[in-house]
């Protein structure tokens, strides 16, 4: 699996951030420069991914091959991807490199932010978190993990967030087919007492018509 590294600016975008609360998750989150530049600004930051078991060695390696190979995914589906929120291929990949630089020199000097974990099982609490944010896994990768799997997954979100869970892109990698067994999720979690979910527009697309979170709220 690739370990993935997204810039903060993406994030904001992704998830139509406007203020972060308190504390926040990012799961999974991969080499992303999220959670480093939420610790900056004062937030309760945490990162949880599988890949954070590896050595600090292994990691780096392991992060700075994936710079290439993320671009090889966009290659093979160009007719796929738009380019009017990064301008250019060139700025996607000075954001990505930006972004590697930055987890990596924060989980060399914070390492308790990153936590070894993945879906659907994290060694959180209940309502740990106020906001929950989950990138390119989750319906990304439907034609691997199914309706069963991410239904866990997302009651795991769920449980550990005190308000909020969004979830972006929507659709599946590569070319952005749609995920068949979506109303399905939805209204399964629907059925859980409390919560409430909905589809929302963002100001952010990059696979064709992937520009829509799913928002997933605690009452």
């Amino acid at each position: 699996m690739l370990v993935t590294s997204r810039s903060y600016a993406e994030y904001e975008a992704m998830f139509d951030l406007k203020v972060l609360p308190e504390s926040v998750l990012d799961c999974c989150a991969g080499g992303a420069g999220f959670t480093a530049e939420a610790a900056a600004r004062g937030v309760d930051a945490i990162a949880a991914d599988p890949a954070y078991a590896k050595d600090h060695a292994e990691l780096v390696d392991a992060v700075r091959r994936s710079l290439p190979a993320t671009a090889g995914i966009v290659d093979e589906h160009r007719g796929s991807f738009v380019w009017h929120w990064y301008g250019s291929p060139e700025r996607k990949d000075q954001h990505r490199i930006e972004a590697a630089d930055r987890f990596l020199q924060d989980v060399a000097a914070a390492p308790e932010r990153y936590v070894a974990a993945g879906l659907p099982e994290l060694p959180f609490g209940d309502r740990r978190f106020e906001l929950v944010l989950c990138s390119h896994l989750l319906f990304t990768w439907a034609d691997k993990y199914d309706l069963d799997w991410h239904t866990a997954a997302l009651r795991e979100l769920i449980r550990v967030s005190n308000a909020e869970v969004r979830v972006f892109p929507l659709v599946q990698q590569g070319a952005g087919a749609p995920v068949p067994w979506m109303a399905e999720l939805l209204g399964r979690l629907e059925s859980l007492e409390g919560v409430t979910t909905e589809i929302r527009k963002v100001p952010y697309e990059f696979q064709a018509g992937a520009n829509e979170m799913l928002v997933v709220t605690r009452t």
